[in-house]
């Protein structure tokens, strides 16, 4: 008889998790798996006492450790992302560890509510994009911390809703990516249109570029400018793969493809296939729409970045407004494991030959540098910045905010959280509401962190920080500042006075520091925060296990 009523209670008990975690809208995870979900929370919770004795420590996985998830997790959730007892990092026996050189003085912060300071924390992009080549549609980018290209497809609808609706939230851009430019992109959120070697949303009957067709799709949208994918990081040399469990018939009209097949794009341009054509298709398209054109590109072959610039220096009125550096450490959705592995250049490397070539040609200065490759963290941000980047794209990172546990299984269609499938029964666990929240809130609290690091070196604005303020530290207690490493000359990288003042012109700044008393920003100790209510201000939550979904 008690066994029965046991029973029964434990079944009832069940009932009501299993209703409470399809009904909720925070957690993917558990909307997608009731009940078994929650175990994962409890492995989580558990995590540190029994990763002491068995599994990794915190900076063993890959391609982002557990320090840098959990970071990631906590600051998209406004909770408190300090982390406790010191770093557990090996700090001697390391072969490039990057140190930053604090000044003795740190810069005061600004105002709450005024530029650069809580609660949004918003950083202008060094440099005003297309002004160079005189542009019709030349702007400033308001944010210097944007999305990379993730088409929709190989995201689902509501992740792409959940960034875009971030974006407008933000103030930051975000690229289509190649597969064309979908309803889920028009949440209010600025855009970048890419276009790839398969053309979708600018391709004509045959299949090739249009211009005119351009036009057409871009019309009645907040596009800011054009981005001409040559390759990424992660497979270049290789096009665009989305397969066949995720070409679903609304991605398919999108694209002009067939649905429930491969999408598999040509591995080049049929548009272009030298440095003079690709300038002239550059040319048609900045004319032909009054935009800013880019590139985006990841690192191989050197002679095509020296033949770029020395072919714009000879005229100046001819070339990309924006050069965008792809790692070969970047993410996709699918690949061959030799092409993520071996192909391309990693980042600092890639970027630093790159703006190698412009300096030498006497035009970085005419050119908007952005990076991409696991820059979404303060310190690789601010490294890409002191190379002499005026921006840098977050693609997995922003993802991580609005749910991505990092499964590794977006080439098979099977997400767990609905971030990167197109099942509905997955999608259906993501909400583009709660998530457009917590990617807005992800972003300002890594500008928040990055401006606390600017002003820990002395300056207002993250661009102004030098590539001398960056130490890399190698094995036998050897280190070296980061342009010697990379083999900089006296001067690259470093705003020319003229656009110095401009930057600290456009952030806000004080005489002095508050005293002492409550925060509300992200970082506790920058200083921000603590000024009085702020309209609108994330209220930061009690320190709590992150956790994904």
């Amino acid at each position: 008889m008690a066994r029965g009523r046991a029973g029964r209670a434990l079944a009832a008990g069940l009932a009501g998790v299993t209703a409470y975690d399809l009904l909720q809208r925070r957690h993917a995870i558990l909307r997608n798996f009731p009940i078994i979900g929650h175990l994962r929370y409890l492995l989580e919770l558990f995590g540190p006492e029994l990763r002491q004795y068995i599994v990794t420590s915190n900076d063993e996985e890959r391609p982002f450790n557990r320090d840098q998830r959990r970071w990631i997790y906590a600051s998209a959730k406004a909770q408190t992302n300090t982390f406790g007892f010191g770093t557990d990092n090996e700090m001697e026996s390391v072969s490039a560890m990057l140190a930053i050189r604090h000044a003795p003085f740190p810069a005061p912060p600004p105002a709450d509510g005024e530029p650069g300071g809580f609660p949004d924390y918003a950083i202008p992009a060094g440099k005003v994009l297309g002004a160079a080549r005189g542009r019709r549609h030349t702007f400033r980018p308001a944010s210097l911390v944007n999305v990379s290209g993730m088409s929709f497809g190989a995201l689902s609808g509501p992740a792409v809703h959940a960034l875009n609706e971030g974006c407008r939230l933000v103030g930051c851009l975000q690229s289509t990516g190649e597969g064309g430019l979908a309803p889920q992109h028009c949440q209010g959120g600025e855009l970048v249109f890419q276009i790839g070697t398969g053309y979708f949303g600018c391709r004509d009957a045959q299949g090739r570029f249009s211009l005119e067709r351009l036009r057409e799709t871009i019309a009645g949208h907040p596009v800011r400018a054009i981005e001409i994918k040559l390759s990424q990081g992660a497979k270049p040399g290789l096009g665009g793969l989305l397969p066949a469990a995720k070409v679903t018939p609304e991605i398919a009209a999108i694209r002009g493809v067939e649905a429930g097949r491969d999408c598999v794009s040509p591995p080049g341009h049929s548009a272009f296939s030298s440095v003079d054509e690709l300038l002239d298709v550059v040319e048609a398209i900045a004319d032909g729409t009054g935009l800013p054109v880019g590139i985006k590109s990841a690192v191989g072959e050197q002679a095509f970045w020296d033949e770029l610039a020395e072919t714009m220096a000879r005229d100046r009125g001819r070339g990309v407004d924006y050069v965008l550096v792809d790692g070969g450490e970047g993410g996709t959705g699918a690949a061959p494991l030799t092409f993520t592995d071996h192909v391309a250049l990693p980042f600092k490397l890639g970027f630093a030959r790159v703006y190698a070539a412009f300096a030498r040609a006497g035009i970085a200065e005419d050119v908007v540098f952005a990076g991409s490759g696991k820059l979404g963290f303060p310190d690789q941000a601010l490294c890409a910045l002191a190379l002499g980047a005026d921006m840098v794209n977050v693609g997995r990172e922003a993802m991580m905010a609005i749910g991505c546990i990092q499964a590794q299984r977006c080439h098979t269609g099977r997400c767990p959280t609905g971030v990167a499938t197109q099942n509905a029964w997955l999608t259906g666990g993501l909400d583009p509401q709660l998530k457009a929240v917590r990617h807005a809130t992800y972003v300002r609290a890594l500008r928040g962190e990055l401006l606390a690091l600017a002003r820990t070196c002395g300056v207002a604005h993250p661009a102004l920080v030098d590539p001398g303020r960056i130490e890399i530290v190698g094995e036998r207690f050897t280190s070296a500042p980061l342009h010697e490493v990379l083999g900089y000359e006296p001067g690259w990288a470093v705003p020319p006075p003229a656009r110095r003042a401009e930057l600290e012109a456009l952030m806000s700044a004080r005489t002095g520091f508050r005293p002492p008393g409550p925060e509300l920003g992200p970082l506790p100790g920058d200083g921000t925060g603590g000024d009085g209510a702020v309209p609108d201000a994330p209220a930061r939550q009690p320190r709590v296990p992150p956790v994904a979904g």
